[in-house]
């Protein structure tokens, strides 16, 4: 069983590597710089992608319009 922390300060782990980091790191929440790049590497390559349903009524709507109105994928020049 994990030993309770009786101190305030709260311990995490890097997402990238897993390493234990302090609140209060330098680079929180990553351990390290090359971590903090690695991460945002992987969202500009698309390794990461934040999808939920649409609840907005207008917003789908809008979406449903805009696909109407797209050309059916051919290239014509």
């Amino acid at each position: 069983m994990p030993k309770a922390s009786t101190s305030k300060t709260k311990d995490l782990r890097c997402p990238t590597c897993r390493t234990l980091v302090l609140v209060g790191s330098e680079d929180f929440p990553f351990c390290s710089d090359r971590c903090r790049l690695i991460d945002l590497g992987k969202w500009a390559s698309g390794d990461y992608k934040v999808s939920t349903p649409i609840q907005d009524p207008d917003l789908l709507e809008e979406l449903s319009r805009s696909q109407r109105n797209k050309p059916n994928g051919s290239d014509e020049d």
